[in-house]
């Protein structure tokens, strides 16, 4: 079959089919896209709450905990407690399909009856570390979102089998670390940058590999006792590294905005990618057949992949967003995986779960068609059991009535069998969910697209008893009792409070108290990752060859392509 291009339902614009494509699609036995691969993922990420927290009522046991759904959102929604619990029947909300309706309408319905639930953690995260989303096996970890196998965690997002770290974005296997992102292996470390690995006893770093005692310098490869790029002995480097105590706000920040500076005498690191074959995209590691895929690793022979777990494989899949962990053979799924495969237009599910489509929270079963919240269970439509012969007979009957009687939403978007849950379905607003970082929209735009918007909260706030710039300089200057006060964050202007834990990392590790609340620090990590994701055309300062990647010329007035970059650093 040779390559077709479409008009996308959306944004009107072509995009194009590959042959490759409709292999797949006919492989897995789903019809091509009507929307484009930009269209398809904003639509997903509609459905993806990671950051906006409330306090909410379980509806179970009536307890008061912190829920992904706001207070006034009309949906049945338990805490995690009691939502994996057996106090509850979720074939109790069974139903039969009515082929009088469109598919997706009635669908709404079963999503408003059935219990959701509150946090996306698992029983064991929910009892150690609730304040938590989108995480799983966690160990006294607080405000860590999109993260697993971590210890002593705080204030960080994608991390993974990390202990003991503060501040951080998107690094894996490392402990001791503080206000860093895009590292691997790495201890005893802060500030580091945009691929670091292997490193010990380091500060603002930028692409170095196996370091010791290293500060404020980019393109280190094997190196001890490095200041801005220049060669110390180890008592020189003990000695002068006493001019930048990492203590005091004020030397925190003046040595981070030289570093930054300093950096960019180097060419850096062009394209983010590792033992990678045939791969397209960004930040791709030790992958395989990988096209337009992005923060994804352990990948092989997929497609518009996005931020998949990092360690485990994903084989045979397109259009995925987030998780992953042994997913295979899935299609236009979002926060699903775990040992899964033949995921189809899913939200939230997986867990040992296979062949499951237009599922939300499927958990632990097979063969589910239009399910909420059942669990371990197979030869399920809309809650209901059905044996085997007639579930196939009526998933058949249900396809070919999806596709004569199509979900029309208001602005004449068509959803047959092939396409993920329409935006209306969104249990979240269009700005509680992560979408507007990747496709910024106002309010009235993303109301005229058919999106919610959430107006912000005007109720009670806590009362500030200090600012944030008033307090101590030095971290050894902050006594107990800066727990007890309520810190008018520098960007937000919201108050916050110090917990025991972040006192205590801070202490020891000699790094000064923030002077922004805990959701500015990760959402600044954030907008940077989101800005790390993009290509940029650049051409290469020392071959002239064009290539892509993520640095403007202000962020890096030198750049190498990949072939030359090796050859003057690696």
């Amino acid at each position: 079959m040779q390559a077709e291009t479409k008009n996308c339902q959306n944004c009107k614009t072509n995009f194009t089919i590959e042959p490759e494509d409709f292999a797949f699609y006919k492989k897995i036995k789903v019809p091509p896209p009507t929307f484009c691969s930009q269209c398809r993922l904003q639509r997903r990420l509609v459905f993806y709450n990671l950051f906006a927290l409330y306090k909410r009522k379980c509806d179970l046991c009536g307890i008061e905990k912190i829920s992904i759904y706001a207070p006034n959102a009309p949906y049945t929604v338990y805490c995690p407690q009691c939502w994996w619990s057996d106090k509850w029947d979720p074939f109790v909300y069974g139903r039969e399909y009515d082929f009088s309706r469109p598919f997706f309408e009635q669908f709404d319905e079963l999503l408003h009856d059935a219990p959701l639930l509150g946090l996306s953690l698992d029983l064991t995260v929910a009892t150690t570390s609730p304040y938590c989303n989108h995480a799983g096996n966690l160990k006294d970890c607080y405000l860590v979102f999109n993260g697993s196998y971590n210890e002593n965690a705080m204030y960080s997002f994608d991390v993974d089998k990390c202990t003991d770290i503060l501040d951080c974005a998107l690094i894996l296997e490392s402990n001791l670390c503080y206000d860093s992102m895009h590292s691997y292996k790495n201890s005893r470390c802060a500030g580091l940058r945009s691929q670091v690995t292997n490193s010990i006893d380091c500060a603002f770093l930028k692409d170095s590999f196996n370091c010791n005692h290293c500060f404020a310098s980019a393109n280190l490869r094997n190196k001890n006792y490095y200041i801005f790029n220049q060669p110390y002995t180890k008592e020189k480097y003990a000695e002068e590294i006493k001019k930048w105590d990492l203590g005091s706000y004020r030397s925190y920040q003046e040595v981070k905005k030289l570093a930054e500076e300093h950096w960019k005498k180097f060419p850096p690191k062009p394209v983010f990618e590792e033992n990678t074959v045939n791969c397209t995209g960004s930040h791709v590691f030790q992958s395989k057949n990988c096209k337009e895929c992005f923060e994804v690793s352990f990948a092989e022979d997929c497609k518009y992949i996005f931020s998949t777990s990092h360690g485990f494989p994903v084989k045979d899949c397109y259009d995925v967003s987030f998780w992953g962990e042994n997913l295979s053979s899935s299609y236009e799924t979002c926060v699903v995986g775990g040992d899964s495969s033949s995921m189809r237009f899913c939200d939230e599910s997986g867990i040992n779960t296979i062949d499951v489509e237009y599922c939300k929270l499927a958990t632990g079963g097979s063969h589910q068609f239009g399910s909420v919240s059942a669990k371990k269970g197979k030869h399920i439509i809309f809650n209901k059991r059905y044996g085997e012969e007639e579930y196939h007979t009526l998933r058949a009957k249900i396809i070919e009535h999806m596709n004569s009687m199509p979900y029309v939403d208001t602005r004449g978007r068509e959803y047959r069998y092939g396409e993920f849950f329409p935006v209306a379905l969104s249990p979240f607003a269009y700005n509680e969910t992560i979408a507007p970082s990747f496709f910024p929209l106002q309010k009235d735009e993303s109301e005229k697209a058919g999106l919610r918007w959430k107006e912000e909260d005007k109720g009670q706030k806590h009362t500030v008893t200090i600012d944030a710039r008033d307090l101590p300089d030095h971290i050894k200057d902050a006594s107990d009792s800066i727990m007890r006060e309520i810190i008018g964050c520098t960007e937000c202007g919201k108050g916050f409070k110090m917990i025991p834990a972040e006192l205590k990392f801070l202490r020891e590790r000699n790094f000064p108290l923030p002077r922004k609340c805990p959701f500015c620090r990760i959402q600044n990590k954030f907008d940077q990752w989101v800005k790390n994701l993009r290509l940029i055309p650049r051409v290469c300062d020392k071959c002239g060859k064009e290539f892509k990647t993520k640095y403007t010329e202000e962020e890096a007035p030198i750049i190498l392509c990949k072939q030359c970059y090796q050859q003057e650093v690696a």
